[in-house]
């Protein structure tokens, strides 16, 4: 009896946190450490939009960065003056630990003067994304 018991536990707390992390993946968030925290284009190997620019920092064998490419390319073209920059994360490992990047995809949504507005770990949501790029602006 005792072993079902713990079985239920160990199945209920790793439901628990499959759920939140579910939840908590891809949301497009402001962190403590990105604040005020400024990259310049040559850092980042492309120009700068007009009004924001999305960096994606991407891995090779990573699905949830085809589709986060997709969805911020999609978003750049809607979007007049926001530009969509990719940066392997691999080949960019200084940057990433500068950055704090724990996980591929990572987002970052960037102002006109290259000030991180907010972060998203996983792969965000369009509307999510557009939302940011209001804060951006």
């Amino acid at each position: 009896m005792t072993g079902v018991m713990v079985c239920a536990a160990v199945l209920a707390a790793a439901s628990l946190y499959g759920v939140l992390h579910r939840r908590r993946s891809g949301r497009v968030r402001m962190r403590g450490r990105d604040e005020g925290k400024r990259l310049g284009a040559a850092e980042l190997g492309g120009e700068f939009g007009e009004r924001a620019t999305l960096v994606q920092f991407s891995s090779a064998f990573c699905a949830p960065c085809r589709a986060t490419r997709r969805v911020l390319g999609e978003v750049a073209d809607m979007v007049p003056g926001v530009v969509h920059l990719e940066i392997d994360a691999e080949s960019r490992l200084d940057l990433v630990r500068e950055l704090g990047i724990v996980k591929t995809p990572t987002v970052l949504v960037l102002d006109a003067d290259g000030r991180v507005v907010r972060r998203a770990a996983g792969q965000p949501r369009r509307a999510d994304v557009i939302a940011a790029l209001g804060e951006a602006v």
